[in-house]
């Protein structure tokens, strides 16, 4: 069972990873409450996505028991969000990229995480989703905009809003990249701005990971 770390944050969150070597037949039987996720299984995806998406649950499964000893399972929302419906106050971020899987969950407030494979995808796909300035600042350093990406992910799971755009509407202050480190962004919504604190890492050799977990729900 690769379940890779689990990790004490502070607010009581926890998060974890997951080095995905398993196939899908491997990984289905070990979860728990078959009845349920047989049913919410994603019939016809492909074995990567499916490979994944059993590993997310089975790592949510490994870091609920550091927080509760209540029997719950993960279900999605109407935008997609995953939630625990026997634990309404809890908050849940899961994802996953090349071999690695991504989990935090928190007893109260909101969470988001994002972890990126470093490819040159992000470079080419950046006029979509980073303003002028955040170009600039990424330079040529395809891992800083890895991490531009996977930090945008990150605050829109943190507020599961429907809409944004992600070149004007999270934005993120300069930065110099280091092994791990801290990042400002700022949300701009039509009648309101917020700044937040998101914090990453390189959980692997070309990878990049970012997360957030705010105590108090802000206004939206």
């Amino acid at each position: 069972m690769p379940l890779h770390s689990i990790t004490p944050l502070p607010h009581g969150a926890i998060l974890g990873l997951w080095r995905l070597t398993e196939t899908t037949a491997e990984l289905l039987p070990q979860l728990p409450y078959p009845t349920v996720y047989q049913a919410l299984y994603p019939a016809g995806r492909d074995p990567t996505r499916a490979a994944q998406w059993a590993a997310g649950r089975l790592l949510l499964h490994a870091l609920l028991p550091e927080l509760t000893a209540a029997p719950a399972t993960l279900a999605n929302d109407a935008n997609g969000r995953p939630y625990l419906p026997a634990l309404p106050h809890y908050a849940v971020s899961l994802s996953h990229s090349g071999e690695w899987v991504a989990g935090i969950v928190a007893a109260q407030g909101r969470v988001g995480i994002d972890v990126e494979l470093i490819r040159g995808k992000a470079q080419k796909l950046a006029p979509r989703f980073l303003s002028e300035a955040e170009r600039a600042d990424a330079g040529d350093d395809a891992a800083k905009y890895s991490l531009y990406w996977s930090a945008k992910e990150t605050l829109y799971k943190l507020h599961s809003r429907r809409g944004l755009v992600f070149k004007e509407q999270l934005l993120l202050d300069p930065f110099w990249l280091r092994e791990a480190g801290e990042l400002t962004a700022h949300l701009l919504l039509e009648n309101s701005r917020s700044q937040h604190q998101l914090t990453y890492l390189r959980p692997a050799p070309g990878y990049v990971l970012t997360y957030c977990v705010e105590l108090m729900n802000l206004e939206q």
